[in-house]
């Protein structure tokens, strides 16, 4: 998937919890983790609101979005260098 939560190393940052993020912004528990996993097709933006409230961050603090694998060229090597530099 293209967008990566990173909920759980903000969490790590803060010295959080999980039990008491879901409390504040008043969600459960379990869906939370299913957030924190990327397992949920969308979130609320009042949702996201309130966790960038009690966590003091943006909301890119926890959402990432990271490129889809380039499509194979069959020459088995990658389309980019791993560094990222053309060429």
């Amino acid at each position: 998937m293209p967008i990566v939560v990173t909920l759980d190393v903000m969490l790590a940052r803060r010295k959080a919890r999980s039990c008491d993020l879901a409390a504040f912004v008043g969600i459960t528990e379990a869906n939370l983790s299913l957030l924190k996993q990327g397992k949920v097709k969308g979130v609320r933006f009042a949702t996201l609101a309130r966790i960038c409230t009690f966590l003091d961050c943006q909301p890119g603090d926890l959402l990432v979005h990271v490129a889809e694998d380039a499509p194979d060229d069959g020459d088995g090597g990658s389309a980019r260098p791993a560094d990222g530099a053309p060429g």
